[in-house]
């Protein structure tokens, strides 16, 4: 059997390299040849038919959010994980929760940002008044596209609100309530619809927690219902490994986040759970089943 594993064209931070490596080295320790390639070689292109320019592998580990390239691996017949669908889902924060609606998973009141295409346009007062009206203050603002916490912002006033309500009036956004978490959530690690491990984030005097902003993780035992949250969370998606961002507050347990490429340097640090050994022990155990 032979795996690829695909990480972004250009992006080189140091959390992708370890992720790679490891799940790599995992899968090479299982039996599996696996080379890693960027996006940036065109693994896939398309004439009218979808054609792959990286024959010879059985799978691949796609980790990057380029829709374009995973969508025709899989129209030529590559069996990837994440899947194209569960990928294109996570990575806009909106469909996420989309997604997520009407199954049962609670999450905070969020509102779609409203798209303008119209250059020099205003947010409208109207449109602030209604925003503090269903959410009040703070406020989380967040561009749908985005990780390790970038685009993601607090309002704590009308001012603040209507300065980046305007900053991103071009761009897919939306508006959240505000969960008071102390600055802490949780990182729960969810592989083959199991949950196997539960990590504590804290930021570093930030209202984000993301490790990638600062943040430190310690270790947290995920209950009953924490496991099934995150493991519904991942059934509904469609993924084969996540990590679920779950805020703690005066409602309990609330998604904040599904990642469908979860860093877990951190997390195995922290936890010593061998996240990438158990990703590539799921992955080899689909695959002698499909082949």
């Amino acid at each position: 059997m032979k795996g690829l594993i695909i990480k972004n064209a250009y992006w080189d931070a140091p959390e992708l390299t370890h992720q790679t490596e490891r799940v790599g080295a995992e899968l090479n320790a299982l039996g599996v040849e696996t080379d890693i390639v960027r996006n940036g070689r065109f693994p896939s292109v398309t004439d009218g038919r979808a054609i792959n320019r990286v024959g010879g592998y059985d799978f691949c580990v796609y980790l990057d959010k380029d829709k374009y390239a995973s969508e025709l691996l899989e129209k030529c017949g590559l069996r990837l994980f994440n899947s194209h669908k569960a990928i294109r889902a996570c990575d806009d924060k909106m469909q996420t929760y989309i997604a997520l609606t009407n199954v049962g998973i609670e999450f905070p009141l969020t509102l779609p940002g409203t798209l303008c295409y119209t250059a020099g346009a205003k947010v409208s007062e109207s449109t602030l008044d209604e925003i503090e009206s269903q959410l009040g203050y703070p406020v989380i603002i967040k561009t749908c596209y985005g990780s390790r916490g970038s685009g993601v912002y607090k309002a704590d006033d009308r001012g603040k609100l209507r300065r980046i309500a305007q900053k991103l009036i071009g761009v897919p956004h939306l508006f959240q309530k505000y969960v008071e978490c102390g600055g802490k959530d949780l990182r729960v690690i969810v592989v083959g619809g199991k949950v196997i491990g539960c990590m504590e984030r804290a930021g570093n005097g930030d209202f984000r927690a993301n490790i990638g902003r600062g943040g430190s993780g310690r270790v947290y035992e995920a209950d009953g219902k924490l496991t099934a949250l995150c493991e519904r969370c991942a059934e509904v998606l469609g993924l084969d490994y996540c990590g679920v961002d779950v805020l703690v507050g005066g409602n309990g347990y609330e998604i904040c986040e599904v990642n469908s490429n979860a860093f877990f340097e951190e997390f195995e640090r922290v936890t010593g759970i061998n996240v990438a050994g158990a990703y590539a022990g799921h992955i080899l155990g689909v695959m002698e089943k499909r082949l």
